[in-house]
C-alpha cells in the first residue's frame, strides 16, 4: 500500500484551511485559503494572524475568544457567522472590506496532550449573506444587519452552552463512581462504558464490540440472556448481590465478584427497546465482610459456648475435690486465670492460635528461669489446642508448686518436645523435689490431664508417678500447622 503524502493531501482541499500555533502564528496554509484572503503564503508564515489581519471589533473580539476557548479546553470551537474585515489587493493602503465568515477551530495536541497547534477551516459567506440581503429588498438597514449579527452571536453563544454542557455530561458519566455502561442494538454492542466499569472487567477494550465477543466469560453465566430479556420485555431488572466470574487481568483465572446492578432498557421514539444502559457497584468487599463477620459471629458463639462449658466443669469438679469455700474460691480462681490467661494470647493473635512455647512460659512466669527448662521446635497450636494444653500445664505447675519439683527451692522441671509427621509429643519431667508418692486417689488435676486431651483435641495423656520426680507424657495431632498460617502473638 503506498504511503498518504498528507502534506500534498492538505494543500489540495478545497475548502480554505490554516495552521496558527499557539502565539497565533501562521505555520501552514492550503491553496483554498490563499485564494480566500487573497494572500500568498510566503506573505503569512511566520506572522501572527492579527497583525496580518487586525481587527479592533466584534469580529476580532468574537475569534480570539474561540481561540482562547481551544487552547484553554483542548476541544474544537465553532463561530457560526463573524463579521471580519479584511484588505483587497488593491486597497492593501489601509481600506478594508467588510466579509462575513463561518469557521471552525480545531486543536493538535501534542505528546504531553497540551493544545501545539490550531487548524482553522474557514468558509467565507460573504455572498450567501448579501443574497439574503436581496431577499429583503435590495438591501437591509443598518439596524437589521446589526440584529442579524446579534442572532448569529446568540446562536455561536448557544452551541458553546450546548458544547460545555454536553462535555460535562460526558465527564460526570466517565468519572461516575459507580460502573455505567451502554450497549445498543440487538447485539448489544459497547457504545459507552465509564471509567470503573473498565475498572472492574480489567481495562479491556470493549467499545464497538458485542458483550459476547467483549467479556466472553459473561456468556454462560446468564447475564446476556438477561439482557436479550430486557431488552424484549422493555422491563428493567435489579440484581443484589450477583455473583459474576470475570477475567480481570490477561491470562489470569476468572476472579469472583459481586454487584449490585441495574438494566435499564433504552426506547426509542417508536416505544421499540434499542438498547440496554447498564448502572451498578462493585460490593465485593462488602459481601466478604459481611461473610467474615458472620464466621467471626458463629465462632464467638462456639467459643463462648465452649469457656462456659468448661467453666462449669471446672467449677463442678474443683467443687467435688474442695469442699471447704475458701479453699473451692482459691483453687477455682487460680483455674480460671489460667483460662483468662490463655484468652489473652488468643485474643493478641485474632484467636488464630499460639506458640507452645507462650502457652508454657504464661505458667512458669512466677518462678525464675532456673527453675524450668523448654527444649524444642516452634510449634503452632490451634485455639482449642492452646486452651487445653493451657489448663493442662497450669494443672501440672499448681500440682509441681504443691507437691512437686517447685515446692523446693533445689527443684526444676524440664519439658521437651518433638514434632513427626503433624504430631505432638511432649514429655513433662520434675527432677530435685519431693519423694513422689502414687497418690490414693485421681483428683480432678489427674482427671483433666488424662481425659481433655482425649476429648477436646484428639491427643493422649499418661501421668508416671516415679519416685524422683513426676512425669508426664503427652502426644496430639497438630491441626493448628495444617490450612492456613497461623497469626502468632508478638
Amino acid at each position: 500500500m503506498r504511503n498518504v503524502d498528507f502534506h500534498a493531501l492538505f494543500g489540495a482541499l478545497p475548502s480554505p484551511y490554516m495552521i496558527l500555533d499557539r502565539e497565533l502564528r501562521f505555520v501552514e496554509v492550503n491553496a483554498a485559503y490563499e485564494a480566500a484572503v487573497e494572500r500568498p503564503r510566503e506573505e503569512l508564515l511566520g506572522h501572527a494572524l492579527f497583525e496580518i489581519f487586525p481587527d479592533a471589533g466584534d469580529g476580532g473580539r468574537l475569534l480570539r475568544a474561540s481561540f482562547e476557548r481551544v487552547i484553554s479546553t483542548g476541544k474544537s470551537d465553532s463561530i457560526a457567522l463573524i463579521p471580519y474585515a479584511i484588505a483587497r489587493p488593491e486597497n492593501r493602503g489601509g481600506e478594508l472590506e467588510l466579509r462575513y465568515w463561518s469557521a471552525v477551530h480545531t486543536p493538535l495536541l501534542d505528546g504531553d496532550g497540551e493544545v501545539a497547534f490550531i487548524v482553522q477551516n474557514t468558509v467565507d459567506v460573504t455572498e450567501l449573506h448579501r443574497l439574503k440581503q436581496m431577499a429583503y429588498g435590495g438591501g437591509l438597514p443598518e439596524p437589521a444587519e446589526a440584529t442579524l449579527i446579534q442572532r448569529a452571536e446568540e446562536l455561536q453563544r448557544a452551541n458553546n452552552f450546548l458544547l460545555q454542557d454536553s462535555s460535562q455530561l460526558r465527564d460526570l458519566f466517565m468519572q461516575a463512581p459507580g460502573f455505567m455502561a451502554v450497549l445498543m442494538g440487538d447485539e448489544l454492542t459497547f457504545t459507552l462504558a465509564n471509567h470503573a466499569y473498565q475498572q472492574l472487567i480489567g481495562h479491556r477494550p470493549v467499545i464497538g464490540l458485542p458483550v459476547r465477543d467483549a467479556l466472553p466469560e459473561v456468556g454462560n453465566q446468564g447475564f446476556v440472556s438477561l439482557l436479550k430479556t430486557v431488552m424484549s420485555e422493555r422491563e428493567p431488572f435489579i440484581g443484589r448481590s450477583i455473583g459474576v466470574r470475570l477475567q480481570r487481568t490477561p491470562d489470569a483465572a476468572l476472579e469472583q465478584r459481586y454487584l449490585d446492578f441495574i438494566y435499564q432498557p433504552i426506547l426509542g421514539a417508536d416505544g421499540t427497546c434499542i438498547g440496554v444502559f447498564v448502572e451498578g457497584a462493585d460490593v465485593t468487599d462488602r459481601i466478604l465482610a459481611e461473610r467474615q463477620q458472620k464466621l467471626l459471629l458463629d465462632e464467638l458463639n462456639h467459643r463462648v459456648k465452649n469457656t462456659l462449658a468448661n467453666v462449669q466443669s471446672i467449677a463442678a469438679q474443683t467443687l467435688r475435690s474442695n469442699p471447704d469455700p475458701e479453699a473451692f474460691r482459691q483453687t477455682f480462681e487460680a483455674r480460671i486465670l489460667a483460662l483468662s490467661a490463655t484468652h489473652d494470647i488468643l485474643t493478641a493473635s485474632n484467636w488464630r492460635g499460639a506458640q507452645l512455647r507462650d502457652v508454657l512460659a504464661i505458667e512458669f512466669g512466677p518462678y525464675g528461669p532456673e527453675r524450668y527448662e523448654f527444649e524444642g521446635p516452634d510449634v503452632a497450636l490451634s485455639a482449642n489446642e492452646a486452651l487445653t494444653l493451657g489448663l493442662l500445664f497450669h494443672e501440672l505447675t499448681t500440682n509441681a508448686a504443691k507437691y512437686g519439683a517447685l515446692s523446693c527451692s533445689e527443684g526444676c522441671v524440664s519439658v521437651r518436645w518433638t514434632t513427626e509427621q503433624g504430631r505432638l509429643d511432649l514429655t513433662w519431667s520434675e527432677r530435685g523435689g519431693p519423694v513422689v508418692q502414687t497418690p490414693a486417689r485421681r483428683g480432678f488435676g489427674s482427671r483433666l490431664i488424662e481425659r481433655s486431651l482425649r476429648g477436646e483435641i484428639g491427643g493422649v495423656a499418661a501421668l508416671e508417678f516415679h519416685p524422683k520426680g513426676l512425669v508426664c507424657r503427652i502426644s496430639l495431632p497438630l491441626r493448628g500447622q495444617s490450612g492456613e498460617p497461623l497469626a502468632l502473638p508478638g
